[in-house]
């Protein structure tokens, strides 16, 4: 599988720059956001020019670069490094980066530190897990310039309290709980979430109950305003049995040969923009 930025057809001409209007706009009009996390300059250039809407420097990078059994090691240092390397290979796609585990928790102002130097480096928006409290913290950035990213069902760094990687909201009382969560982010400002291992039929109630509020899913369901999928898994590289909500979109079709990276990026976002994935018979919860 070549990852070689020269077997990456380069188009003419490319869209504008995503910004968050656009990307409200294409919720709005029902068109489905592709998100793929993303770590490297040459892997930022090939998502970029296949059409990927919004790459996420994720803290699972943890996991896929530093081979990791969680997030948790990642540090704020870590993240700036990776976030500066994408931010230099992308033209076109909304670039966001995760605040990770232990530089947001204390204070808000913990938090705007963390963001400052995350935005330093090229990240457009930042990503922070959890409901409740967070909710002041999401007000005070987005109060001072800084466009927030939600994140509640499974949160990675929450494992170890949540008790391992486990579908969130099963019962009408987390359910609950997790929509008034959804309500509380969105008035206090956050312009996106992403919604990880939740019933569809939560994720779509959130949305319903948020109006304006860009939601991304990632083993959510089809009925989100978006997908996410972590970009080595979705390229089959990922070693061990992958969640059932992952597609290999590397894998060719009928015995043809696997897809070069590009290409798998393509098949990844035509997938998303026409519906086909997730196919919630395969992998909803």
């Amino acid at each position: 599988m070549s990852v070689h930025p020269s077997s990456t057809p380069v188009p003419q001409t490319l869209p504008p720059p995503m910004n968050l209007p656009r990307l409200r706009e294409l919720a709005e009009r029902g068109e489905k956001i592709a998100v793929l996390t993303c770590y490297d300059a040459t892997f930022a250039r090939i998502l970029d020019e296949q059409g990927v809407d919004v790459l996420l420097v994720g803290d699972s990078l943890g996991n896929v670069i530093q081979g990791e059994s969680s997030t948790l090691p990642v540090t704020l240092e870590h993240m700036a490094y990776h976030t500066a390397c994408v931010a230099r290979g992308r033209r076109r796609a909304w670039l966001v980066a995760d605040l990770p585990f232990g530089s947001y928790e204390a204070s808000p102002a913990q938090a705007l530190a963390a963001s400052v130097a995350l935005m330093r480096t090229g990240a457009q928006m930042v990503k922070l897990e959890g409901g409740g409290v967070t909710a002041e913290t999401v007000h005070y950035l987005t109060q001072r310039g800084i466009p927030v990213c939600a994140h509640l069902g499974l949160t990675p760094q929450r494992v170890h309290a949540l008790g391992g990687f486990r579908v969130q909201g099963r019962d009408a009382q987390a359910a609950e709980a997790l929509r008034a969560d959804a309500v509380a982010l969105t008035q206090a400002g956050a312009a996106m979430l992403v919604l990880e291992l939740v019933p569809s039929h939560l994720a779509r109630t959130v949305g319903e109950a948020c109006p304006g509020l860009i939601t991304i899913g990632i083993g959510a369901g089809a009925g989100t305003s978006g997908q996410v999928l972590v970009l080595h898994d979705m390229l089959g590289l990922t070693p061990g049995k992958r969640p059932r909500f992952v597609r290999d979109f590397s894998r060719g079709i009928d015995g043809q040969p696997p897809l070069d990276v590009a290409t798998a990026v393509r098949t990844y976002v035509q997938a998303v923009k026409a519906g086909s994935f997730p196919d919630e018979a395969l992998h909803g919860y």
